[in-house]
């Protein structure tokens, strides 16, 4: 008699994100967790909820409230053979460690020859969903995409969180890790604790002929949605998502544009000078010629982004959108 397969386990994107930070911390001692409210309170967004009372206070650490104080406790801790994940409630607030990371951490395997690495994780969490603001929303990565040293991540699926957090954690560079507001909720299958996503590898998320939308982050989940409305209408999409931001995999990007002729890129930072130039950029220099369309960006506006849910969703490209560039890609 044949055994019944048990369905697959599924985790929604914060739980993901705990079993990959319990999983390290119970296989490495080296591995801590310092940042506002990260212990008692269980995170701000409820990720380390029962790491204190599995690890303790003396790896589980409730910080006070200075970024910059946070931040630069991680990079000592490195520099003397700590594996630190320290958190930053919101990505607006790394403007106040721009020193510790930028100038400080980011250089630190140069600057010594090698003699010192500095092996720490960043969480920060970005983005639109909850009206919070112009300086809780904001979508920054395409600043730390810039600078040299710093490793940048930006999952958009449970599994693909708790496999890239595993390999931030043992990666010898400091690693920026960025976490969307609206995933946190967001439920898909459960990885095993085996499982990590090596950083600088894209993934294709849906197969197509047509023409390429990139995307990272919660917008993956856009572009999907978007496919799919397309595929109803005889319009194939293939969605790769970055899922690192640096260093940048456009092998498998320019890969699927050979194939298709046609990119969007869809992203909810502001349009000027954001990631979506560079691979524009790099496409075009690569696919000179090739391309059946020109590349076309879809991004948010040059503005403030307000204290409102419904107006943050009129600025930030919706799966409509999505289908009403790709339709035009595809009809030119």
């Amino acid at each position: 008699m044949s055994a019944t397969l048990a369905p697959p386990r599924t985790v929604t994107y914060r739980e993901a994100l705990r079993e990959g930070l319990f999983e390290e911390m119970e296989a490495d001692d080296r591995v801590i967790l310092l940042g506002e409210d990260v212990g008692r309170y269980g995170g701000a967004y409820a990720v380390s909820r029962g790491l204190l009372e599995r690890f303790g206070e003396h790896r589980v650490i409730d910080m006070p409230m200075s970024e910059a104080l946070i931040v630069g406790a991680a990079l000592g801790a490195a520099a003397v053979g700590a594996r630190p994940v320290a958190e930053i409630m919101y990505m607006d607030f790394v403007t106040l460690v721009m020193d510790q990371l930028v100038n400080q951490a980011a250089k630190l395997h140069y600057m010594f020859g090698g003699q010192l690495t500095a092996p720490m994780v960043v969480r920060v969490q970005q983005g639109i969903g909850r009206g919070a603001g112009s300086q809780h929303s904001q979508s920054l990565e395409a600043w730390f995409a810039h600078v040299p040293g710093l490793k940048v991540v930006a999952p958009s699926t449970p599994a693909d969180a708790k496999g890239l957090l595993k390999s931030a954690i043992r990666d010898d560079d400091p690693v920026l890790f960025i976490e969307h507001k609206g995933l946190y909720a967001r439920k898909g299958e459960a990885a095993g604790p085996t499982h990590t996503v090596p950083i600088g590898l894209a993934d294709v998320k849906r197969s197509g002929e047509d023409l390429t939308i990139v995307a990272w982050s919660n917008m993956v989940h856009t572009a999907l949605a978007a496919a799919e409305e397309l595929a109803r209408e005889g319009v194939s999409a293939e969605v790769v998502d970055l899922r690192t931001i640096a260093p940048l995999d456009m092998a498998t990007v320019l890969a699927s544009v050979g194939r298709t002729g046609r990119l969007l890129i869809v992203h909810e930072a502001v349009r000027t000078a954001g990631l979506g130039a560079e691979i524009a950029a790099e496409t075009a220099e690569r696919h000179h010629g090739q391309l059946r369309a020109p590349v076309r960006r879809l991004a948010t506006p040059d503005v403030v982004l307000p204290a409102n849910t419904t107006l943050e969703r009129e600025l930030v490209p919706d799966a409509d959108a999505v289908v009403a560039a790709a339709r035009d890609l595809v009809r030119s």
